[in-house]
């Protein structure tokens, strides 16, 4: 099992809508999820910089980023484009993170 983490932007007024939206994710968007490997998915707010960091295990970077070329997600971040930073194709502005210690 692999873990990635990674930081996001989140619009400072869309904090709550943004908990809920994910409170609330499409059962669809979930087994897609899980279908492509990723498990113990978290994603944790910063309220005072409007950053969100986000922590998953996956089975393979391959299942990982074929997420993305899914109907659901292309939907999702449709969804989500409102109350966050996106890219010009829609998925969410993300920055990978390099995991600097990790105790088991």
């Amino acid at each position: 099992m692999l873990r990635k983490a990674f930081v996001m932007q989140v619009n400072p007024d869309a904090h709550a809508e943004y908990a809920r939206r994910h409170d609330a994710l499409w059962p669809e968007m979930a087994q897609t999820l899980k279908a492509h490997g990723a498990h113990d998915y978290s994603i944790w707010l910063d309220a005072k910089r409007s950053l969100l960091f986000a922590q998953v295990a996956i089975e393979s970077e391959a299942r990982w980023a074929a997420i993305a070329d899914t109907e659901v997600c292309r939907r999702w971040w449709a969804f989500m484009r409102d109350v966050m930073a996106t890219n010009p194709d829609g998925s969410p502005v993300s920055e990978e993170l390099t995991e600097a210690f990790y105790l088991a």
